[in-house]
């Protein structure tokens, strides 16, 4: 049977591309921003580009907190991407600005260490021997866009896949239903499309 997946539409751009990888990938794909259909659909997606901030407010606006959190308690699985994973954490710090976030996982998004910042481009990632969303993608590397991230350590029970990138950072997490990349899989190709067929057959 084919998985229903719904991605997310609060007013994040470039969701597009998120909903054709799905696509590609297998998945019956729906973008809607319905209450009732997100907390039902097989697999949600949450994607992210931007500012933490209005990220955080496009998500009240339709109120993720409650779909998150009902999807969560019924282990319904749920992927972040890029924002749509930051958002995940306690708080973002952004220009000075510390805006809450959802509060599934314990840490702050701070921006990044490096000489070069945004990161852009290709990197490799080191995922924990254990990963679901990483089986099979060995040395693999993944397409990132973006200027903050989370950092270790985070709590005990998240499995963390890590980057570098003037300083070690988050790249992935994963926490029973509770998935997400700060790559973007829909940008990184046929890797990529492994790592959301990988996560689709845990829907």
């Amino acid at each position: 049977m084919t998985a229903a997946v719904v991605v997310l539409d609060y007013g994040s751009g470039n969701v597009r591309s998120a909903v054709r990888a799905l696509q590609q990938a297998g998945a019956d794909v729906q973008l809607t921003a319905d209450k009732a259909v997100a907390i039902g659909a097989d697999g949600l997606v949450v994607p992210g580009v931007g500012a933490f901030a209005a990220c955080m407010q496009g998500l009240a606006a339709v109120d993720a907190p409650a779909i998150l959190n009902e999807r969560l308690a019924e282990n319904r699985p749920v992927l972040g991407i890029c924002v749509g994973m930051q958002v995940l954490f306690a708080a973002g710090l952004e220009h000075g600005v510390k805006t809450p976030g959802l509060g599934l996982i314990d840490g702050t998004v701070e921006r990044l260490t490096a000489p070069v910042v945004p990161h852009i481009g290709w990197n490799t990632v080191t995922p924990p021997k254990d990963s679901v969303l990483f089986d099979g993608l060995d040395g693999q590397r993944f397409y990132f866009v973006h200027s903050y991230a989370a950092h270790l350590p985070l709590p005990d029970k998240i499995k963390a896949t890590t980057a570098e990138h003037g300083d070690r950072f988050v790249a992935a997490v994963e926490s029973g239903p509770l998935s997400a990349t700060q790559f973007h899989p829909e940008k990184s190709g046929a890797a990529g499309g492994r790592l959301l067929r990988n996560w689709l057959a845990t829907l």
